[in-house]
């Protein structure tokens, strides 16, 4: 084989090469561009690119090689799909995040702390403290726990369910699947911030009552600090009971996420 057949040999399996890893960026980066954590605003762009096209290149080794694909408007809707499939597994796990945020803003208000605000990362706009706490306590205990690496195993597994190329078959389930996990992650988020809200509900009850029974004494220059304090202290003894059910709403979450390739 003379040189200029095998440089042009090579040239074509480069290209080839790299039409698989593009369509395999396609789910990829989508994914991880609403994923917290990792994608959103918190990571600059040109991280998220490296670990999109890295990642992609990895997976797409161990995977069939797609179909070759023309120019039309079946190819155009094989795009869409791979994104949509994409930030739908990316915004499932985004969810589980949101209900400690949620957790979050509830204690705030019994507290007095829904007027200390910091940026948010994720949307851009301003979150309470404590909504930030929970982000990164939900954040810590997903790489503890090896979310990362079943986030791996889940997009490896979506190309398996649902190669590409492939319609989806079902999608009346396809776009229950978000719904439904939705109110899982909005019961998850209440029952994080239950305890400590009723704590503080009868902490302000009693300083209601005292308020009552003494004239004299303002309510709101004693009461914020106790509930202050007293929110503080609750969260503390919280926090050493939040793995479990953080871990069983991110196994939720990632099972919530397999339902969507189904």
């Amino acid at each position: 084989m003379d040189p200029a057949t095998a440089t042009t040999i090579d040239g074509l399996n480069l290209f080839a090469m790299l039409g698989t890893v593009l369509w395999h960026l396609l789910r990829i980066g989508a994914a991880l561009q609403v994923l917290p954590m990792i994608g959103g605003r918190g990571m600059p762009m040109r991280a998220r690119l490296i670990l999109a096209v890295a990642l992609s290149a990895t997976i797409s080794t161990v995977l069939p090689e797609p179909p070759r694909a023309a120019v039309d408007a079946t190819t155009v809707l094989s795009v869409f799909r791979e994104m949509t499939v994409g930030v739908a597994i990316g915004l499932v796990l985004r969810l589980a995040f949101e209900a400690g945020q949620f957790a979050g803003e509830l204690i705030s208000q019994g507290m007095a702390l829904s007027f200390a605000t910091l940026a948010d990362p994720l949307s851009g706009a301003s979150s309470t403290v404590l909504s930030q706490w929970f982000f990164l306590i939900f954040g810590l205990l997903f790489f503890t726990l090896d979310g990362h690496l079943a986030l791996v195993t889940l997009l490896v597994d979506s190309y398996a369910a649902l190669p590409i190329g492939t319609p989806l078959a079902d999608m009346q389930g396809f776009l229950a699947a978000l719904p439904t996990f939705f109110g899982t992650c909005l019961r998850a988020g209440l029952l994080l911030a239950l305890p400590v809200m009723m704590a503080l509900l009868a902490s302000n009850l009693a300083f209601g009552v005292l308020s009552r029974a003494a004239s004299a004494m303002n309510p709101i220059v004693v009461g914020i600090p106790v509930a202050l304090v007293t929110g503080l202290v609750l969260l503390a003894l919280v926090a050493r009971e939040l793995q479990g059910p953080i871990q069983q709403l991110l196994e939720d979450a990632f099972l919530a996420a397999r339902a969507l390739t189904a």
